[in-house]
């Protein structure tokens, strides 16, 4: 019998893409929704790359309740736990903190319960950053952010409180349950349905010409194809177990991420802003027209990078270019009429 993996939040661009790709390699699969009308949905996203052919299950359980976790985590082996529950939408870090630390905790607590071989989680890279973006350089999994900065935005402290919780956890389970934690920069990559597009709503943005100028902010990017092929080999590989993972690739400019829109789209590029916005207009408008924008200024110019070393050395993993995440994920946009 094949082995059944639970992936959390099933209706997320990248829980579908776990989904999607550990039915691609013969694994059953089990996706928790928080309730039962959106498994539709989830079904046909997936659909739409690969045929389920009876091997996804669907358990409703939510990450801020107890409720159903024991139904989900029954008869399974792996968990890939990439779901994070987003609180409201304001300046205050705990409705961010409290609800991805405890359902967290909550998962893990389910999985160990149930004996569960190993969870993946999955965390982020600005968990293993410097608190202050004002550092530049390059950083591995052995640094952590440190979550009493009182600068860390609440996104921020969220993913590194939630995955010290779940280390801290682990650290005092006696049971055969193993965690990994995968930690990813910003996720880009075609889009199985446009329910939930995630980050790759920036791309969009840019495609519709609603953005007037890019910020001057570089991102790692990552491919969300390659962020799940991390997940399915960190989860079987045994020299994984207890490990951190970074999942980050090359640092590109928003200005270059532009340029490779235009220049790479032809006429869907057209819309496509090219004007780099200055760093005093960015922080005027965050503080007189748009507070939304106060969660990226510490961003602004910052050169701090990762290293994927260790994933690539231990868990053989070689990401495809940036640029070729940077048009698929455009093209498969545009192919969703979302621009």
């Amino acid at each position: 019998m094949a082995e059944t993996v639970l992936v959390t939040g099933g209706s997320g661009y990248i829980a579908g893409w776990c989904v999607t790709e550990l039915l691609r390699r013969g694994y059953d699969v089990r996706t928790t929704v928080r309730g039962a009308h959106r498994e539709k949905a989830v079904t046909e996203a997936v659909s739409s790359a690969v045929d389920p052919a009876g091997r996804l299950t669907f358990a409703v359980a939510d990450l801020t309740a107890d409720d159903g976790w024991e139904d989900a985590l029954r008869d399974v082996t792996y968990v890939l736990h990439v779901a994070s529950p987003l609180g409201a939408n304001t300046d205050a870090s705990a409705d961010l903190v409290t609800p991805a630390r405890d359902g967290a905790l909550r998962v893990l607590r389910a999985a160990t319960d149930a004996g569960v071989k190993r969870v993946v989680m999955t965390s982020a890279a600005n968990a293993a950053s410097p608190s202050s973006y004002a550092t530049a350089g390059v950083t591995d999994e052995t640094l952590w952010t440190d979550p009493d900065d009182p600068t860390l935005i609440p996104y921020r402290r969220s993913k590194t409180v939630a995955e010290r919780a779940a280390w801290d956890f682990m650290d005092r389970c006696d049971g055969p349950t193993e965690l990994v934690t995968v930690l990813p920069g910003a996720v880009f990559g075609p889009v199985l349905t446009t329910d939930n597009i995630g980050s790759v709503g920036i791309i969009a943005r840019m495609l519709t010409g609603k953005m007037p100028g890019v910020p001057r902010i570089g991102l790692e990017i990552v491919d969300v194809r390659d962020l799940v092929d991390v997940h399915v080999r960190a989860m079987t590989a045994p020299e994984a177990a207890g490990q951190r993972f970074l999942a980050t690739g090359e640092f590109t400019w928003m200005v270059e991420m532009a340029r490779t829109l235009r220049e790479g789209l032809g006429d869907d590029g057209r819309k496509v802003p090219t004007r780099q916005i200055p760093d005093f207009a960015v922080r005027l408008a965050a503080r007189f027209r748009d507070p939304s924008l106060r969660e990226i200024t510490p961003s602004l110019g910052r050169r701090n990078r990762h290293s994927t070393d260790k994933t690539r050395r231990v868990l053989d993993w070689r990401p495809r270019p940036t640029r070729q995440t940077l048009l698929d994920c455009a093209n498969s946009l545009i192919a969703h009429h979302a621009v």
